[in-house]
């Protein structure tokens, strides 16, 4: 390789005194912009001694030499290749007299890795196939996805998939029908079948499953929804029931305490009152059933009469954790609360955007992007679909961002950026995954 400094004569000096000492100069410049460099250092040895110094703002540095020594020179300097020379002092004639060391230095180069610029709110393929359409979705640590996969039916040939960087990892086959992938307050990710719910295992080299019991994980894992340090945030939801509690568990003192209720003033009116329209023998089921559990008989007839009318709706109030304060949107009240670790109300602000879902497309799905905190709601009116971030602190709906595809599938955001499943209408391709800058 040839050398990357080039030594030019100019006029300075080398002094002869009494001693037969001279002074050797050296000036130190960016080959590229001409500019001296301040603070290389530079290494002079000889058969005698070995000396060190950095050059000043000028880029100049110099050395005292007798007139007969043979020196070897080594400058460095960060972000810049080293250079290296030897110059006999033997050689240079007196007449030659004043003389310096010019060195050029260039500066390394790093090779970036490239950068993928696109335009806002323009999808990009995250997963496509020939043969698998998508059903599922669900984040796994470094960067991984986990896939829910299947030809033709989820019931026929389905399997699980790590995805990562445009490939699939590890896959294996069910050992049932699957139904969702899901994942607990852990995050770990489970899928349920029809008779059993599994855990999954992802370790450096594997992908594994492990059964865990059905009512067991529903009735013990599933209502848990956040925790802190010391507390376990979770509700009682039942979906055939027009109220619940959120609550919190210390796992220190074991004490449980409620956080808040969560009711539909106006649909346990018409809960309870059903009773009023049954038949008697009904009426006298219910009462037994009052008599044998301690349950009114108004919500025995509810829960199993009135949630099969088309006037019933499963409460939707969800609650997410961000740094320390938890939030729940109690749309029943319109109101968003905001609680602190320890559960106490913080304070609470008005919420309106799920007023007139006929018009704006209100879909009670409300997202959290677990990286971020940032909580979004989604919209869907005549097919287009779209995620509007909620302002915590006011409650009003601050940004959104518009999907390109109509009717999309399952939707999760992750580090600012929305993922989700979609094939176009009456068209063979597969499901696929899609992802969008938010």
């Amino acid at each position: 390789m040839k050398k990357l400094f080039q030594l030019i004569f100019l006029t300075c000096f080398f002094i002869k005194n009494a001693n037969s000492q001279v002074t050797f100069v050296v000036k130190i410049i960016d080959n590229t912009s001409q500019v001296p460099i301040q603070n290389a250092e530079i290494s002079v040895s000889s058969k005698i001694r070995t000396e060190k110094k950095k050059s000043d703002k000028n880029g100049v540095v110099s050395f005292a030499l007798t007139s007969n020594e043979k020196i070897s020179y080594k400058i460095s300097k960060e972000s810049y290749f080293t250079e290296t020379g030897e110059i006999n002092m033997e050689a240079i004639d007196i007449k030659d007299y004043p003389y310096v060391l010019l060195v050029s230095m260039n500066q390394k180069t790093k090779n970036l890795s490239p950068v993928n610029v696109y335009a806002p709110g323009m999808p990009r393929i995250v997963y496509q196939s020939k043969e698998m359409s998508v059903s599922d979705f669900e984040f796994l640590e470094n960067d991984e996805l986990l896939l829910l996969l299947y030809p033709k039916t989820l019931k026929k040939g389905s399997e699980l998939a790590v995805f990562k960087n445009g490939n699939v990892q590890k896959s294996f086959k069910l050992p049932e029908n699957p139904i969702e992938l899901i994942h607990d307050f852990k995050g770990n990710p489970q899928v349920v079948c029809e008779k059993g719910v599994y855990g999954i295992h992802r370790t450096e080299n594997e992908l594994g499953i492990s059964n865990i019991e059905k009512n067991y994980f529903l009735k013990y894992v599933l209502p848990i929804v956040d925790t802190s340090f010391s507390k376990y945030y979770f509700s009682n939801f039942n979906k055939n029931y027009p109220a619940f509690d959120y609550k919190t568990f210390d796992k220190y003192d074991s004490s449980y305490s409620v956080i808040t209720e969560i009711k539909d003033d106006l649909m346990m009116e018409l809960y309870r009152s059903e009773i009023k329209w049954v038949d008697v023998r009904v009426k006298l089921w219910a009462k037994n059933l009052e008599l044998e559990t301690g349950i009114d008989k108004e919500i025995w007839v509810g829960a199993n009469y009135f949630t099969q009318s088309i006037y019933y709706k499963e409460l939707y109030a969800p609650m997410f954790k961000k740094n320390d304060t938890v939030f729940v949107f109690d749309y029943y009240k319109e109101l968003l609360f905001s609680f602190d670790l320890q559960g106490k109300k913080v304070d609470s602000v008005s919420i309106n955007h799920h007023q007139n879902p006929k018009e704006n497309g209100w879909k009670r799905k409300l997202i959290q992007d677990k990286t971020t905190g940032r909580i979004f709601a989604f919209f869907e009116k005549d097919g287009i679909c779209s995620l509007k971030e909620i302002d915590t602190k006011t409650g009003k709906l601050v940004t959104t961002t518009n999907l390109k595809h109509k009717y999309i599938d399952k939707i999760a955001v992750k580090a600012n950026i929305a993922y989700y499943i979609y094939r176009p209408f009456e068209s063979a391709q597969k499901k696929y995954l899609y992802q969008v800058d938010l």
